[in-house]
């Protein structure tokens, strides 16, 4: 098996009018000795006129995976797209789509041959991509098809959010708050459970890891007095979970599941709608927190941030985000052949 380690990550370039370019060429002019060689998916010109106008001394060197690790060093190493991107940073140009969405199958295909060890996405903008004919809610589940597509094997994502302090994971992702409670059912609690169990212990070398389940309604539900969900879907599911072996305790109130005394019992807390996973950990973690997708058969990150187009080409954007995912991803990917 190759040496994930002699392999570059493949970075997506995400949405070009977004603070995508901006991280990417930033992390490498100021940080590329401390990071793991990646080579970006992109168009190599819009690169470099972002350095340019954010005053960064960037060389792009149109390269393959081959080659990435040895030119990184000395230049950011980019495999051109088909597809041209044009550059107006803070304006989205549906225009573009085919590009952003070409830069991430792509990266999975490089991923999945074994050229790339990992996937690490910059952030996309789904208005411009649904205005173009995208029809999945996000990066997470376009993901998800890809691997189907590639494998023949259906998968379920998972999105965690990874930091320093907090890993959450959301049962439900893009929805309306009111949809929630039809969409959570014992199977779909229980098979996140069962992911995050996995992809725990071969992905970050938790030998056995220890799982919180926070409950849906105020208090998990009183014990029906506020919501009957939490008695009758959530703790079936912690119950059969833990008839197999995995270590799981709730459903817990999620309004003290957060605090520093709290977060020493577990190491991820698995949550069941969008805010109630992300709301914490982007208090805890904004800068640092990493969109990790479980659940796929290859590594996939993200920065825990959004596009940002007011200050796209500015030179404000951080590159945190992008640097702690960058460095999650390397290490998990090191941690797959010991898992195989």
């Amino acid at each position: 098996m190759t040496d994930n380690r002699a392999r570059p990550l493949a970075v997506s370039c995400g949405e070009p009018s977004g603070i995508g370019p901006d991280i990417i060429v930033s992390a490498w002019q100021r940080h590329r000795t401390a990071l793991p060689p990646f080579i970006c998916i992109g168009d190599p010109e819009q690169l470099a006129r972002r350095a340019r106008q954010l005053g960064l001394d960037v060389p792009v060197e149109i390269a393959d995976p081959a080659s990435a690790a040895s030119a990184f060093p000395t230049s950011l190493p980019v495999v051109s797209l088909r597809n041209r991107l044009e550059e107006r940073p803070g304006t989205p140009l549906p225009g573009n789509a085919a590009g952003v969405i070409e830069a991430i199958d792509r990266a999975v295909a490089l991923t999945l041959s074994g050229e790339t060890s990992a996937v690490v996405t910059a952030p996309i903008a789904k208005k411009p991509l649904y205005e173009a004919g995208f029809a999945h809610p996000g990066h997470t589940e376009y993901l998800a098809e890809l691997a189907e597509r590639h494998t023949g094997q259906a998968v379920r994502p998972v999105m965690m959010i990874a930091g320093p302090n907090l890993r959450t994971i959301p049962v439900t992702i893009h929805m309306p708050l009111a949809s929630v409670p039809g969409a959570l059912s014992t199977g779909v609690i229980l098979e996140t459970i069962r992911i995050a169990d996995r992809d725990l212990r071969t992905r970050f070398a938790i030998a056995r890891p220890r799982i919180a389940v926070a409950g849906l309604n105020p208090h998990a539900g009183e014990d029906g007095a506020l919501g009957t969900e939490d008695r009758a879907i959530v703790a079936p599911a912690i119950e059969q979970a833990r008839s197999e072996g995995i270590d799981t305790t709730g459903p817990l109130p999620a309004d003290t599941m957060f605090h520093a005394a709290a977060r020493t019992g577990y190491d991820v807390a698995v949550c069941m709608y969008h805010d109630q996973a992300l709301i914490p950990a982007k208090a805890l973690d904004f800068d640092e927190g990493v969109n990790v997708t479980l659940g796929l058969p290859f590594v996939r990150t993200s920065p825990d941030h959004g596009t940002a187009f007011a200050i796209a080409g500015t030179g404000v954007a951080r590159s945190d985000s992008f640097i702690a995912a960058l460095r999650m991803a390397a290490r998990m990917a090191r941690a797959l052949p010991a898992a195989a």
